[in-house]
């Protein structure tokens, strides 16, 4: 902006400075009407008697007398201070030997006798005479450039001062539009230094419109509640952790005590005592280790979109596989299989372990001598258990870490075997659900179905 304001300014001046000089041209040509006489004889006259100083020609100007510049370089009037100073470039015009219309002529910048700045018009006169001989001359004609010049130092000094308000105008226009147009940044930034400094995220900032600042204030906004929502959770997890991680870790305390001073007294725990303490210790190690487990498998995140190593799983095998397991763990239990291939995408561990989770939660739920329906059906992989089923308060929470329905915290399980299905199904772009199930044809009622739903195809993929 600046340099464009300079730019406009120096060119304005100097186009001003052509336009005057282009006026005083036109006034020195128009000045130059030289006196037309009956004979070369009257004209010679005439001339002479100018250049002795006798007469003066009607075209002569008030400030200065013309110049007669004679072909060999000399001038007369030669002792007047008003005289124009002869160059170099005045010879050929005074050689030239012509007058009227045709005359050979030219403007240049010059300076009197006495110093003065003026502009002169130098134009050819024909023959005259100069100490009794014939010869070629030219007329100079001059006209003062101090006007021009004081005229050019004011426009120069009022540019220099208007360019300078507008700069100053400009710079702080502009500052003041970036403080306006940059006070969201500023909100921003504020709020990025509170984070870092109190490292509390969950802070966020007024929004409006919808250009590029309203959108980073918004990536920020939700930035921030991620941030503070992942926290919240991580928090959560530890706390819950924890709460779980007690209650074996009490058992196991227990029972180690009474071994450790049954030991250090020597007193015989009462017959069959020790074998009971071995059998809840080992158990209590199992939850442990399971519960830990699915610890680390929730605690890792969740892979960007495009970056996690899938790869193309027969989500039928895997259910046969899981359904192998399951048998062992229910060896009382009746399972209806029925399984049609389908394809998928996935990561095969968590895909595997999800799995294993659904089955292993209808074999807890069902009753001995029950049965658990297993369905994989165009993608759609149900599992249904004939146990006491799920009560309607409890529908919004059977995938929440560590929760466990008031009936079944009295069974094993750390309560995050669900949760893991959840994360592990939404991972491979799938979806997942438990639902109460319906009494079915053969008028089985009770239980709960889970309905996984994946995307894939009937055929392995390339």
């Amino acid at each position: 902006m600046s340099l464009a304001v300079v730019l406009c300014a120096v060119t304005g001046w100097f186009v001003a400075r052509g336009e005057m000089t282009a006026q005083v041209d036109q006034t020195l040509a128009r000045a130059w009407e030289p006196s037309v006489h009956a004979s070369p004889q009257a004209e010679i006259r005439a001339m002479n008697d100018w250049c002795r100083g006798v007469v003066t020609q009607p075209w002569m100007t008030r400030d200065t007398i013309p110049t007669v510049i004679f072909a060999d370089g000399t001038s007369c009037p030669p002792n007047d201070s008003r005289s124009v100073k002869v160059t170099d470039d005045d010879l050929p015009v005074a050689s030239s030997g012509t007058r009227g219309t045709g005359a050979h002529s030219y403007f240049r910048d010059g300076q009197l006798a006495n110093g003065d700045a003026v502009r002169v018009y130098v134009v050819s006169y024909g023959p005259v005479v100069s100490n009794g001989e014939f010869t070629t001359a030219a007329v100079a004609l001059s006209q003062p450039l101090r006007p021009v010049h004081d005229a050019l130092l004011g426009l120069a000094l009022i540019t220099t001062i208007t360019a300078a308000l507008m700069i100053a105008a400009s710079a702080f226009g502009a500052l003041w539009l970036a403080r306006t147009a940059l006070q969201p940044v500023d909100r921003l930034t504020q709020a990025a230094e509170n984070i870092a400094r109190t490292q509390e995220p969950g802070t966020t900032i007024d929004v409006a419109g919808s250009d590029e600042i309203a959108r980073l204030g918004q990536a920020f906004n939700a930035m921030s509640t991620a941030l503070a929502h992942s926290r919240d959770s991580q928090s959560q997890l530890i706390a819950d952790a924890g709460h779980e991680l007690r209650t074996p870790l009490t058992s196991l305390r227990t029972n180690i005590d009474l071994l450790v001073r049954s030991e250090e007294t020597g007193r015989a725990l009462p017959e069959g005592m020790r074998p009971k303490l071995f059998a809840n210790l080992k158990a209590q190690m199992v939850e442990l280790s399971t519960l830990i487990g699915d610890l680390l498998v929730l605690s890792r995140p969740l892979p960007a979109a495009g970056t996690a190593p899938l790869a193309a799983l027969g989500l039928h095998d895997i259910v046969s596989r899981a359904l192998d397991r399951a048998r062992l763990r229910g060896p009382s239990l009746v399972f209806n299989v029925d399984l049609q291939p389908w394809y998928v995408r996935a990561d095969t561990h968590t895909m595997e372990r999800a799995v294993v989770n659904l089955l292993d939660n209808a074999v807890k739920f069902s009753p001995v001598d029950g049965a658990v329906d297993v369905s994989l059906t165009s993608g759609v992989l149900t599992v249904r258990d004939h146990g006491p089923g799920i009560a309607p308060e409890d529908m919004p929470h059977v995938f929440d870490r560590f929760w466990r329905a008031p009936s079944a915290r009295q069974l094993p399980g750390s309560g995050l075997g669900l949760a893991i299905v959840a994360q592990a199904i939404r991972n491979a772009g799938g979806e997942v659900s438990l639902t109460p199930a319906v009494p079915g044809p053969d008028g089985t009622t009770g239980g709960a179905v889970a309905t996984v739903t994946l995307p894939g195809s009937p055929t392995p993929p390339p």
